[in-house]
């Protein structure tokens, strides 16, 4: 005979759905007492965060979007790294390089800033096409190339890349 499952009890799901609820509710609070007046922001960039997207956020300096991107890497104790593009910037600057240890005598592998969870990428539109390129590996697939090894970043990752307005000058 087949069981009864009493329609009141709440599902396994039920309650992952519940907790995970919770928890975002959680971070948008305590971001919004860093970031006021931002909430439309904030709801968009924890959305990202939970969908494994990357956001690119456009606004003049000083709206606060560095201290956003703090807060939240402080809220669930992730790892925050900061990368101001300019036209100069090398993919390597990005993504690490080789270098040679005089007491090993051997090359060892440098990582650079795009090994972090939030990386907040500004000016990005600054930066040359390879440059971008090299972002773009680690935002799609999750891994940087570095001296022909594909190494995997630690999840979560997210990119919140930023761009002055088009009649804005960069910094």
């Amino acid at each position: 005979m087949s069981e009864q499952i009493e329609p009141d009890a709440p599902s396994h799901a039920d309650q992952q759905r519940q907790r995970a609820s919770q928890l975002a509710q959680a971070l948008r609070s305590e971001l919004q007492k860093a970031v006021i007046g931002q909430n439309e922001v904030i709801d968009d960039v924890l959305t990202a965060l939970i969908a494994g997207g990357h956001v690119l956020l456009e606004g003049v300096p000083g709206l606060g979007k560095t201290l956003l991107v703090r807060a939240l890497a402080r809220c669930f104790g992730g790892e925050f790294a900061r990368i101001q593009f300019t036209p100069d910037l090398m993919p390597s600057d990005v993504t690490g390089h080789a270098v040679y240890d005089l007491q090993t005598e051997q090359f060892k592998l440098r990582k650079g800033p795009l090994f972090t969870n939030l990386l907040l990428a500004d000016e990005i539109n600054r930066a040359p096409a390879k440059t971008q390129a090299a972002l773009l590996e680690a935002m799609q697939e999750r891994q940087v190339t570095l001296e022909g090894r594909a190494l995997p970043i630690v999840q979560p990752f997210m990119v919140l890349a930023t761009q002055n307005p088009i009649e804005q000058e960069g910094t």
